[in-house]
């Protein structure tokens, strides 16, 4: 018996419609439950902020709870372990975040591989640090700071947030360029290194906006540049290290990954949504406010950004002899 060719034709796409059919169908139902974002640090921080508000839009749009849930320890690899051994399903989220490229080169045993494990979804903004020195200081421009601390070799002291943190990294690639002899500090945390900075026990920082803002505004703390390659909106007086220091650049990052496997369907879908939250005015200011500046763009621009930001920081690390705490 022969069959016209159409029906031949039908049957193929047929069959084709069935073998795609379980992925279409998952992607069509996402979400069906609700699911988490893991933040690897504590609550309040910008990027914790910025992890809230992406939860916030999500939940608005798709009907189904993006909840945020903060698991911070061991430099952020506690929340990163928890997102790259879960299922690649979608409902678990992670915030990335700069340390997400550091940590490679400070911990030789980490229970991941961050690049291979979490696919990126998008870069949702790129945060600054500006350095800034307390009032006493005698300097009020950059190159005024690295004629001080030439002049003053091992007497300049430098707090961050700890050893290996993008603060630190930030002022070793600075000091690799300048030749400048500053001498690390490191602390806790950032509150505890800005509240030694005000009061004069460390004389500068590389601190995040966020962290600094209201000092800076206040007169409490006085901005020498700021480490991207572009002013920012907040502080646009302030110049960049790049126009004193040729190829400076320095700069953290927000953004989403998932595990690994997750269906190309469903990043996608957060891709599309968490776009759309970057063209909202009320998100892209409160955004800039935090220090950021809002990126967005494809899962492979930000894949990118991530291979290429490990191999930078990992160079700074091995170079300036950093080691984990």
């Amino acid at each position: 018996m022969k069959f016209p060719r159409r029906a031949f034709v039908d049957l193929a796409l047929g069959a084709a419609a069935l073998t795609a059919a379980p992925g279409l169908a998952r992607a069509q139902a996402y979400p069906s439950k609700p699911a988490r974002i893991v933040v690897s640090f504590p609550a309040g921080g910008a990027t914790d902020i910025m992890a809230r508000l992406m939860g916030d839009w999500l939940t608005e749009r798709t009907g189904q709870q993006f909840l945020i849930e903060n698991k911070p320890g061991a430099s952020g690899n506690i929340g990163t372990e928890t997102v790259a051994k879960a299922p690649p399903d979608g409902y678990t989220i992670l915030q990335v975040v700069t340390p997400n490229v550091i940590n490679p080169a400070l911990y030789s045993n980490l229970p991941f591989d961050f690049i291979k494990d979490i696919a990126p979804v998008i870069y949702l903004a790129r945060l600054a640090y500006v350095v800034v020195v307390n009032p006493s200081v005698p300097v009020t421009t950059l190159p005024e700071l690295i004629a001080y601390a030439k002049a003053n070799p091992g007497k300049i002291t430098d707090g961050s947030a700890g050893q290996g943190t993008p603060q630190n990294i930030s002022c070793e690639l600075f000091k690799m360029m300048t030749g400048v002899n500053l001498v690390h500090v490191p602390y806790k945390g950032g509150a505890p290194a800005v509240a030694d900075l005000l009061a004069g026990h460390v004389q500068v920082i590389f601190a995040p906006i966020s962290e600094s803002i209201q000092q800076i505004k206040s007169g409490k703390l006085r901005p020498l540049a700021v480490t991207p390659a572009a002013r920012l909106d907040v502080l646009p007086d302030v110049p960049t290290i790049a126009e004193f220091v040729p190829g400076y650049e320095a700069s953290g990052f927000a953004g989403i990954g998932v595990p690994t496997g997750t269906p190309a369907a469903i990043i996608d879908l957060l891709n599309k949504q968490l776009n759309a939250a970057l063209a909202d005015p009320k998100i892209k200011g409160r955004i800039v406010e935090l220090g950021g500046t809002p990126t967005g763009g494809t899962p492979a621009e930000f894949g990118k950004i991530l291979s290429e930001a490990t191999e930078k920081w990992a160079k700074v690390i091995k170079t300036a002899g950093i080691k984990a705490e």
